[in-house]
């Protein structure tokens, strides 16, 4: 609820030498009240706001099969209406996703670098016990690229992101008791 978003805003705000407060959401869920709150706290207490989104990849067909709940369009019109606002945007990206190409890996960075994004995070791809990724990939109806190949998408993936772009991470892991899968 927006009030409470609130509350957790302003009390992050007061704490002593805080500088920037950085949200996580997903791109279906970026709404212009949750942004004026952002906003009124920012021109309050003069702090930076970076809003993180989670789009792992711009194939729409991807995002449908491992059940995102949005697609490439939500992720533009959240990207568009962040940035009316000023503030930082930061994209999360899972360079080896399953159904997901070389070519999807390129493309993903092209469209990043065309928009005002100053921040990418990148994930290798890991998939936690108790998922309907973990049933699929246990029943073997999932193809996940080696090592060498996340390699080679990573560097790819860099080697076609605009070079203005601040990389925050090119791995990321849960604890192996968690994972049927990690990179």
């Amino acid at each position: 609820p927006l009030g409470q978003f609130e509350g957790y805003v302003n009390q992050a705000a007061k704490v002593k030498d805080v500088v920037e407060i950085s949200i996580s959401t997903r791109p279906d869920c970026i709404h212009e009240a949750y942004l004026k709150v952002l906003e009124d706290v920012k021109n309050r207490v003069n702090l930076n706001i970076t809003v993180e989104l989670g789009l792992q990849t711009a194939n729409y067909h991807t995002l449908h099969k491992i059940s995102r709940g949005h697609g490439l369009a939500e992720f533009l019109g959240a990207v568009q209406l962040i940035s009316k606002y000023g503030f930082e945007v930061c994209v999360h990206i899972i360079p080896n996703l399953p159904y997901d190409t070389m070519e999807d890996v390129v493309e993903t960075a092209r469209i990043i670098s065309a928009l005002p994004i100053g921040q990418v995070k990148l994930h290798s791809l890991y998939i936690a016990k108790g998922t309907v990724m973990a049933q699929q990939y246990e029943k073997g109806e999932l193809q996940i690229c080696d090592k060498q190949e996340y390699f080679e998408r990573l560097a790819q993936f860099l080697m076609n992101l605009r070079k203005e772009i601040v990389i925050e991470r090119l791995f990321s892991r849960i604890p192996e008791q968690d994972s049927v899968f990690c990179n």
